[in-house]
């Protein structure tokens, strides 16, 4: 799913659940300028999936039209679709990359952030028999997963094998991070497109 449809999926969303929502806060939601924001809706406008009304005067409504709410449903699916080939994805791509190990219990690993994609590296662990000694995240926090959390330089007393970065926006900044903190750049496994062990 490009990145168009994600964004009309979500301004047809919030416009479902809030049609006196104001272009601020659906910019906010979109994470885009105000006046992009704008230019989306007066697409969806064009294309017959909402109708914008002034009522009461002074108030601008937006309104799911029907074919705006098939359109939602159709982009939903596509989503979902998208969302289950992309988790299949990431599932190979992580049993590839911990190959590495040869299966036996007591193997230890370390993941470095704290998304979804950590998640799913996490449960992926665990199927193979690898234990996750932890998380590290810059915004430390108690626990994740019933597992600590600890930046990258409050590592230095763990114990582990390998190092899975699971952060695909800014993998190369967490790589450094580590090598910074004593993580030998060859304990480091990168999550992502272009994965390397």
């Amino acid at each position: 799913m490009d990145l168009q449809g994600q964004r009309d999926l979500l301004l047809l969303n919030e416009l479902d659940r809030d049609g006196g929502a104001t272009q601020r806060m659906l910019s906010t939601k979109l994470g885009v300028a105000l006046g992009l924001t704008n230019l989306y809706l007066k697409r969806l406008a064009r294309k017959g999936y909402i109708k914008i009304t002034t009522i009461p005067r002074n108030r601008i409504r937006y309104l799911l039209t029907p074919q705006g709410l098939a359109e939602k449903s159709r982009l939903t699916y596509q989503y979902m679709q998208y969302s289950l080939s992309y988790y299949r994805d990431m599932r190979g791509r992580l049993k590839e990359m911990l190959a590495v190990f040869d299966g036996t219990n007591g193997q230890r690993v370390a993941i470095y952030g704290t998304s979804e994609l950590a998640e799913l590296a996490f449960l992926s662990l665990r199927e193979m028999n690898i234990d996750c000694v932890g998380f590290i995240d810059g915004n430390c926090r108690g626990t994740f997963l019933s597992c600590p959390v600890s930046s990258p330089a409050g590592i230095a007393d763990w114990q582990f094998d390998r190092v899975l970065i699971a952060d695909l926006d800014q993998a190369a900044v967490c790589e450094e991070q580590l090598v910074k903190a004593g993580v030998p750049r060859e304990k480091v496994l990168r999550l992502g497109p272009h994965s390397r062990g």
